[in-house]
């Protein structure tokens, strides 16, 4: 039985690389609500981070309709400076997503933003699965991503977070992406 999509997901999400110009942007939605409860109250050194372009990290604004809706970041975590994953085996990408904007949850953009973010993971083709660790009491995030095919791998803490550890092997993505009815 295949779910129905929201015209949300199925528009286009653009992504284009945060620049030190999204500052304000960015300090905003770290101080929402709905942004704090889904990342926790890390700081991100946003003033610092977003005139850093490392080779193994991409830091992007989801674009929809014309308007900045949301942060998605792609690490590589074998080669992030910090070590956050541990040791890590080559060839994974881990993700870090939400939306912003208050008004435009609920309506399927998470999920077309993640969707496209896992396609940009996969299309370099020496990634073979992609890593995330919502909150462990984040039960919403945890049913989205299981929904997008990630698997539960371990609950761990990162610094004083308690996450649960997921993760999408490639080739169970492309197999989904396969059966999935066209959209649009």
């Amino acid at each position: 039985m295949h779910r129905s999509f929201t015209a949300a997901e199925t528009e286009v999400v653009s992504m284009r690389p945060a620049t030190p110009a999204d500052l304000p942007l960015l300090q905003a939605w770290d101080r929402a609500p709905h942004v704090l409860a889904a990342k926790g109250d890390e700081d991100w050194g946003w003033a610092t981070e977003l005139a850093r372009q490392p080779p193994w990290r991409e830091q992007l604004i989801a674009r929809w309709q014309g308007r900045d809706i949301g942060f998605v970041q792609i690490i590589d975590p074998q080669l992030e400076d910090e070590h956050y994953w541990g040791e890590c085996e080559p060839g994974l990408k881990a993700i870090d997503i939400w939306i912003g904007e208050a008004d435009l949850l609920g309506q399927g953009l998470g999920t077309a933003m993640m969707r496209a973010a896992i396609q940009r993971c996969f299309d370099d083709r020496t990634t073979k699965a992609i890593v995330i660790d919502p909150l462990a009491d984040n039960l919403r995030a945890r049913r989205f991503y299981e929904r997008l095919g990630f698997a539960h791998v371990e609950d761990r803490c990162f610094g004083d977070d308690a996450c649960a550890v997921y993760r999408l092997e490639r080739q169970d993505w492309e197999r989904s992406q396969r059966s999935r009815p066209a959209t649009r």
